[in-house]
């Protein structure tokens, strides 16, 4: 079916003025309205404008344009329906056959951070959406066109064919409906945070494509990545790569963890991460210092690792991070001397992301079989909870910064977990077993000789005493745990007898 009409109607006006200019070289009739009319004629473009098809102005400041019949009459009859096409003739209503609109710019407009309610509000738009609908739903008889990427693939078949193809216009209704979609979502969203609701009947939430990936978690399964439409600074999504591979599914995933381990702290940083669990985590008065110290925490988990480090890579970090085998390494930068050795690493990726910019707390989404799980992000740290001591003894300066550094890390780790930590780095990881004891027994092994004079941190309470049975055997000094058991009291005792300074929080950091 050949297009005789369009009505052309943007906000993104990119490339509109060669493509509508090709349109009425083949032949087409151009409605338009407002900004976007104002802008074709400039151009020496002849159209009609929206008034001229309606037979009605355009009122409240442009509220009201194109919620007509002459306009959404002229979308909706079908072609082959003899008794739609008579109403069209008995109400001296056209046919438009190609609509191309894009929205208000509200996406934009609630990006401002001094975005007044009322620009929002404004902002909001309604004939756009009812035309792309009306048009997206009668797509076999209208072409509906939203996004300006896809002008050139219509031109080429109308000029190839002198129609555009029911396949073609069936790709671009649907897209339409993502676009309309995502765009209802944004401001049901924004109007939900408004007012408050924290709980609302429904949720509806909206992410963009940032890339297809070569296969998800097992080369079997396809996967794509998506970021949210105002995606943090502090984000994979927003990390600049320098070099290496594309990004897998399990890196984007390994290096998420990694960042938001390494936001935790102020100091100098370092943190290695395998399979979502870090397997050591180093701090210092230097990048180097603090990377060696994580380093050394398990020097065998980290081979095929991802390192990230909260301050630049300088040179000398980067020729210790050469020496061993890494998937990734993300710093807020890296010096061109540490560039010039790291890639010399074909495959290694290095990616930039600004550490310590400021975030907003999300609400972190988890799918399930037939559902989804939304909840709060997990940011209590020390500083929010009131600590108590239930033990005779208290913990030393040195011991109370092994305690802070395990209670950081420990939050991460996948439940039940345990971190022994010492002279400002781990020393083990016991992470997702089924029992907590288990989880003890894997870190106090992996620390070994370390264990002595360490500070143990739990993310959730002891139901019984054999886990600070097994933690003072092994030499641990200090321990930071939730509390809350019924059987609190034969830990204490425990800690008690073998003179353990015991720390409660109060605050459980499950990770499942």
């Amino acid at each position: 079916m050949a297009i005789k009409r369009a009505l052309v109607s943007v906000s993104n006006k990119e490339n509109l003025v060669p493509f509508v200019k090709e349109l009425i070289n083949l032949g087409v009739e151009v409605i338009s309205t407002g900004g976007t009319k104002s802008l074709l004629e400039q151009n020496g473009l002849k159209v009609i404008g929206i008034s001229e098809v309606t037979g009605f102005p355009e009122i409240m400041d442009g509220r009201v344009k194109t919620l007509h019949p002459n306009i959404h009459g002229g979308l909706l009859a079908v072609r082959n329906n003899p008794s739609h096409m008579e109403q069209l003739k008995e109400n001296q209503i056209e046919t438009i056959d190609l609509v191309v609109v894009n929205l208000y710019p509200f996406k934009e407009t609630i990006s401002k951070p001094d975005v007044q309610f009322q620009d929002a509000i404004e902002n909001i738009d309604i004939g756009g959406p009812s035309m792309l609908r009306s048009a997206a739903k009668n797509h076999e008889d209208v072409t509906v066109l939203v996004d300006p990427n896809d002008y050139e693939a219509v031109l080429a078949e109308l000029k190839g064919t002198g129609e555009v193809s029911l396949e073609q216009k069936q790709r671009l209704a649907a897209k339409v409906f993502r676009h309309t979609a995502a765009y209802d979502a944004l401001i049901a969203e924004f109007l939900t945070k408004t007012i408050g609701e924290e709980d609302p009947e429904s949720v509806t939430y909206t992410f963009e494509k940032k890339q297809s990936l070569r296969y998800g978690e097992n080369p079997h399964q396809k996967a794509t990545f998506y970021q949210k439409p105002f995606v943090p600074v502090a984000s994979i999504a927003n990390a600049e790569q320098l070099h290496g591979k594309e990004l897998s599914f399990n890196n984007i995933k390994d290096a998420d963890a990694a960042l938001q381990i390494v936001r935790e702290f102020s100091e100098p940083a370092a943190v290695a991460i395998k399979h979502m669990n870090p397997c050591g985590v180093g701090v210092g008065t230097s990048t180097l210092e603090a990377f060696t110290r994580c380093y050394e925490a398990d020097r065998t988990s980290i081979f095929g690792g991802i390192v990230a480090i909260n301050r630049e890579v300088d040179e000398a970090t980067a020729q210790k991070l050469h020496e061993i085998f890494l998937e990734i390494v993300i710093a807020p930068s890296f010096s061109k001397e540490a560039l010039e050795v790291l890639t010399s690493k074909k495959n290694l990726r290095l990616l930039t992301i600004d550490v310590a910019a400021a975030s907003k707390p999300e609400k972190q989404l988890q799918s399930v079989h037939g559902g989804l799980l939304v909840q709060d992000e997990d940011i209590l740290s020390l500083d929010d909870v009131e600590v108590t001591i239930p033990t005779k003894r208290e913990p030393s300066a040195e011991e109370w910064k092994d305690l802070k550094l395990a209670w950081k890390v420990v939050k991460h780790v996948k439940s039940n977990a345990i971190v022994l930590a010492k002279d400002e780095m781990t020393v083990g990881v016991g992470a997702g077993q089924m029992n907590r004891v288990g989880s003890a027994k894997i870190a106090i092994e992996q620390a070994g000789e370390k264990a002595k004079g360490s500070a143990l941190g739990s993310d959730a309470f002891f139901p019984m005493s054999d886990t600070v049975e097994e933690a003072a055997k092994a030499g641990v000094t200090a321990i930071i745990q939730p509390g809350g058991s019924i059987r609190d009291e034969d830990s204490i005792r425990v800690a008690d007898e073998y003179g353990i300074a015991m720390v409660f929080t109060g605050v459980r950091h499950f990770k499942h």
